[in-house]
């Protein structure tokens, strides 16, 4: 097993992402971390976390761990979103 960007973080795996592109099927890891007041974006107002791709191609969804449900399902929603045009990008280009 090969060691990933998200295999360096104890974080809760809850589930994966489905994303669609150019004929080919991506599962994306959603996993919810609890990140401290250090790592939320600069602004101190929005919530860590969000999609990431690394250099090796691994992909990824973190999401704040103390987020609502709520808040989570649109962390998630936005990431998501992110990572469909990540991989448009990079496999429809």
């Amino acid at each position: 097993m090969t060691r990933s960007s998200h295999d360096d973080y104890a974080g809760k795996l809850l589930g994966f992402v489905r994303v669609d592109v150019g004929g080919r099927s991506f599962a994306v890891p959603i996993q919810a971390l609890d990140f401290n007041r250090d790592t939320r974006d600069l602004d101190g107002a929005a919530p860590s976390g969000g999609f990431f791709a690394d250099d090796r191609g691994e992909l990824g969804i973190f999401v704040d761990a103390r987020l609502s449900e709520d808040q989570a399902r649109e962390q998630i929603r936005v990431a998501t979103d992110e990572a469909i045009r990540h991989l448009s990008r990079r496999f429809l280009s």
